[in-house]
């Protein structure tokens, strides 16, 4: 391609409303532009890396026998409705009605539409199995879209689904799916972890994820400093071993804590430490007022919660509602005659003669134990923390942050009942067909490559996915040698298709090699006044490494760069 008649420019300056590296520098490069918040633009010279990497997946795809088709993503509600998930998206689906007031929506995931197309060739067990896939747009109304094209709005997903009759077909395609994607990530050159996870609103038996490893990264991957253990924060467990307390138990004491309401404060009141109170927090979950009792010291984790009530959502409750259970003012919960369900995480268990409020203005109660109230149910609801026991070895855990650019699921029977695929085994008995699930987002994975491929100059792009791999830059356009040299090795190029790109615009030496530097390109050509004495210079970008070539050697570089 040639930069003089192509549509191409880059930002001198950072981005001022961009919240990332790979956001500010994949701006500055002319790759993406924001449209709206959580909305992006994808430029010519982004779009070349999005296409490398699409295909890269449609390879590794089609190397599963996977079969690729394309879903609309306007879809009727009723289908949302039928698999259960319409409540479990709830604010998040962009909805909409037609001119005859009928609901739609903009798909923000295809497991119903893909069951459905399923079912046209699933009648006996001899059609089974295959995979179906497509590369699509999604659409997801993001509470807070962020750090560019990472948490949007709108994106681009190759989603793809098996069709099994039994479950040890179905762990057959995840395997084939899970090496698919390993492949997928190592041709992208990206440093990433695989964890356990939530299976969320997809649900299901499991779910794995790809998470890249970024400072920016919106996840907590939890590692092990003895062993390979891999979690994501939201699932990972708080192992029960607190030893119980020998204390003997006291008798309850109500005390007079005025203007002590957060746990700093109550401490200080008492003279002890965080992990001496047991705090009481309450939601809202599904509708519901809900307390819930954990030590002083630790985070409820949602995730936990939710799956142990089977709710969809939970926040915290609104001031109003805190005041009716508990008859206080706000910071004043405690388990004790409190109006509403009460769940305690199973640590407390261990503690004796803990504080709680009174619910009571400006009171707490000291020398609380475990027969001094009735929770509903106790298991494991909060947070793991850094420096935690791993549930595998007992050493240390680790955090790191991450980027979620792939998933996998074992969706089970989950969707095939709620939406009639079944098949007739070889005893003509209709049976669930057995599904998984396999998600990877193209933007997020362009986003992360280049949050993990950048130095002060501007993106690195590995070989694979660099909108081009070569550039080849003339230093002077009034030198005849020069011109003639640059064009000669451009149509070298072209006659052996490879993708080059040649600046051959009219612009400064160092501003050709700053724009060059920015966009990544992995390998440069410098035709400068070394063509008198018969050499070019040859420049890598990621080791910033420059040498002299001669001339009669330098196509046989470029056919090692392409080859």
């Amino acid at each position: 391609m040639k930069l003089s008649k192509s549509f191409f420019y880059t930002l001198r300056e950072n981005a001022k409303d961009e919240d990332s590296v790979s956001s500010n520098l994949l701006v500055r490069a002319g790759m993406i532009k924001k449209s709206s918040n959580g909305v992006y633009m994808i430029m010519p010279m982004g779009k070349k890396v999005l296409g490398k990497v699409e295909n890269i997946i449609r390879e590794e795809m089609d190397a599963k026998d996977a079969q690729e088709l394309l879903m609309p993503a306007l879809i009727s509600e009723d289908v949302y409705i039928q698999s259960g998930r319409r409540e479990a998206f709830g604010s998040n689906m962009f909805s909409l009605k037609d001119r005859y007031g009928r609901p739609f929506v903009l798909g923000p995931t295809h497991e119903e539409l893909f069951t459905i197309a399923a079912s046209m060739n699933g009648k006996s067990y001899k059609d089974y199995p295959y995979n179906l896939y497509q590369i699509q747009t999604k659409y997801r109304d993001e509470t807070r879209p962020r750090y560019g094209l990472i948490r949007v709005r709108e994106f681009i997903m190759k989603d793809a689904y098996s069709f099994d009759i039994d479950e040890a077909g179905l762990n057959v395609a995840y395997d084939k799916m899970y090496d698919a994607y390993c492949r997928v990530m190592d041709r992208l050159d990206l440093t990433y972890k695989i964890v356990r996870a939530d299976t969320g609103a997809m649900g299901g038996l499991l779910s794995e994820e790809y998470q890249a490893i970024s400072p920016i990264g919106e996840d907590i991957v939890v590692g092990c400093e003895g062993c390979d253990y891999s979690s994501n924060l939201e699932i990972t467990e708080v192992m029960d071993v607190m030893e119980t307390s020998n204390e003997e138990e006291k008798e309850m004491n109500i005390k007079e804590t005025p203007n002590a309401k957060t746990i700093e404060e109550v401490a200080a009141f008492f003279g002890k430490e965080a992990k001496d109170f047991v705090k009481t927090l309450i939601y809202n979950v599904d509708g519901k007022i809900v307390a819930f009792c954990i030590p002083g010291d630790r985070e409820l984790n949602e995730t936990k919660t939710l799956k142990l009530l089977g709710a969809n959502e939970m926040e915290l409750a609104a001031f109003d509602d805190v005041e009716r259970v508990t008859h206080a003012r706000v910071g004043f919960a405690g388990p004790i005659g409190i109006d509403c369900p009460v769940y305690m995480d199973r640590q407390v268990l261990h503690m004796k003669n803990f504080i709680v409020g009174a619910n009571k203005t400006d009171h707490h109660i000291e020398n609380v134990n475990c027969k001094d109230f009735t929770p509903v149910a106790v298991a494991d609801i909060t947070q793991v923390k850094e420096g935690d026991i791993c549930p595998v070895c007992g050493k240390k855990l680790t955090f790191d942050h991450g980027i979620e650019v792939g998933n996998l699921f074992k969706l089970g029977t989950k969707y095939s009942k709620s939406m009639n695929l079944f098949y007739t085994d070889a005893n003509n008995q209709l049976q669930p067909v057995w599904m998984g699930c396999y998600g990877i987002g193209l933007e997020r994975c362009m986003a992360a490559v280049a949050e993990q491929h950048a130095d002060d100059k501007g993106l690195v792009w590995p070989l694979e996915i660099a909108p081009f791999k070569l550039a080849i830059v003339p230093v002077s356009l009034k030198d005849e040698g020069q011109v003639n040299l640059a064009n000669e090795l451009y149509d070298y190029c072209l006659s052996k298709v490879y993708d080059v790109l040649f600046d051959d615009r009219n612009e400064r030496p160092g501003v050709k090699f700053k724009d060059m530097e920015l966009i990544g390109i992995p390998f440069r050509i410098t035709v400068g006044r070394g063509v008198q004495n018969g050499v070019v210079e040859f420049v890598e970008r990621k080791s910033g490494e420059k040498v002299e070539i001669a001339i009669a050697d330098i196509k046989a570089k470029i056919d090692e760069i392409f080859g």
